[in-house]
């Protein structure tokens, strides 16, 4: 493989949020970074990746940019490269780079494993970095093969089976009991770290809405980010009467939702009470009132719990994938070294083919011209045939430098290779 792919950067594992928070790029950042890259360093196939738990830029280029990318980083940051210089982690070799991008990309090293969103983000990535031209040929194939790789993971194992965080599982139990209701309306109470979450695992279903928060202005700017409706907290013992589920996160010592409160409304169907509370915020001794149902925190942990062991259990499965694609990747990338010399020698054989063409055919009719080019061509692929195989299997030998040297020798093809550049 060629022994220049790269990554540098901080991830949750090693780095506080508060640093990680400071290091964050949206996507006008990322083009930023990545035309800094372009228009001040040496390095090629750039992928820059920033999400809610990591910053990573991975790059080409035979020596280690980490120190100049990372200045380059602090500086469109605003932040100062020394203080941050314990958290920074790199690759050891090109390797580990890649593999390490297969990983990020397929959710091994997500906070929640098998996290379904990190694919789309790296390729959002990836089309970033085609945007500003820095995805060369290694970046694309590379792209692409993780691409193929999920497609296999998600087909042949059930690492991204269920819901494996509680925000996923709420979302998938509200799909599961929410079935036979003709446009369910969704009431979300809190907007906390996890209320916050689950409003974002609703944005584009086909649920309606509403949001209410002690703090309204929070409430008016997570409303508006998701494209829900807001209501002032005040309203929302009314707006319970409305929903067909109330998801509740609000922090406080004793319930909100009370058994009084539900029993003063008028319950024509079935009214599902998602508690997501620690304390709990929604009276249990609801369920006694008539097509009243509560699901608590303990209730969604297991779901998610069971759908994070699935996952875990799959994750061998998911490694002997990966590792048959970076075989079949680093392959390709051997491949990529001779190239330059399987061009060369199609060139030089071409020219020897060109030149007794141009010998012998001088009286030559049109149509005896047009056969005998032909033949010639067919001769010339034959006798490529060979030298090509040969090299390819040199390169999963690890021998391609010493038939590169052999085959540059016989056919002159440094020389060629000048006189073809003139």
């Amino acid at each position: 493989m060629v022994n220049s792919f790269r990554f540098v950067g901080v991830s949750f594992k090693n780095t506080p949020l508060e640093v990680r928070e400071k290091l964050a790029l949206d996507e006008s950042l990322v083009k930023k970074l990545l035309v800094f890259l372009r228009d001040f360093s040496e390095a090629s196939d750039v992928l820059v990746l920033s999400t809610c738990n990591r910053t990573e830029i991975y790059y080409s280029h035979d020596s280690d940019l980490s120190n100049e990318i990372l200045k380059g980083l602090c500086l469109l940051r605003g932040v100062e490269y020394n203080d941050l210089t314990d958290y920074f982690h790199t690759s050891e070799n090109n390797t580990e780079a890649v593999r390490r991008l297969f990983n990020v990309a397929l959710g091994l090293e997500a906070q929640v494993i098998g996290d379904m969103q990190i694919i789309n983000q790296v390729k959002n990535a990836y089309q970033w970095s085609a945007d500003e031209d820095m995805a060369g040929p290694f970046l694309h194939r590379l792209m692409h093969t993780i691409f193929f790789t999920n497609k296999r993971v998600v087909q042949e194992t059930p690492f991204r089976d269920g819901a494996a965080s509680v925000s996923y599982a709420a979302k998938e139990l509200i799909e599961e009991i929410t079935t036979d209701i003709v446009d369910p309306k969704v009431l979300i109470l809190g907007l906390g770290e996890i209320g916050e979450d689950v409003c974002k695992n609703f944005v584009g279903s086909a649920y309606e809405v509403v949001v209410a928060n002690r703090t309204l202005s929070k409430a008016q700017m997570i409303a508006a980010e998701c494209g829900f409706k807001v209501i002032s907290f005040e309203n929302a013992t009314e707006q319970i009467q409305h929903a067909d589920v109330i998801i509740s996160s609000i922090s406080m010592d004793k319930p909100f939702i009370t058994k009084e409160m539900i029993d003063a409304i008028d319950l024509h169907s079935f009214k599902f009470f998602i508690d997501l509370s620690v304390p709990r915020s929604v009276d249990m001794n609801i369920e006694s009132i008539p097509g009243a149902l509560v699901y608590n925190i303990d209730n969604i942990q297991n779901k998610a719990s069971e759908a994070l062991d699935k996952r875990i259990s799959a994750i061998p499965m998911v490694r002997n994938i990966i590792e048959e694609a970076i075989v079949d990747f680093q392959d390709w990338s051997k491949e990529m070294i001779v190239s330059p010399t399987i061009k060369k020698l199609k060139n030089a054989l071409e020219e020897i083919r060109k030149e007794e063409l141009e010998r012998y055919l001088k009286d030559a009719s049109e149509q005896e011209s047009k056969m005998v080019d032909k033949v010639t061509k067919s001769i010339m692929q034959k006798v490529m045939k060979l030298p090509v195989l040969q090299l390819k299997a040199a390169c999963k030998r690890g021998e391609a430098e010493t038939l590169i040297d052999v085959l540059n020798d016989l056919f002159d093809l440094e020389k060629q290779s000048v006189e073809i550049k003139k």
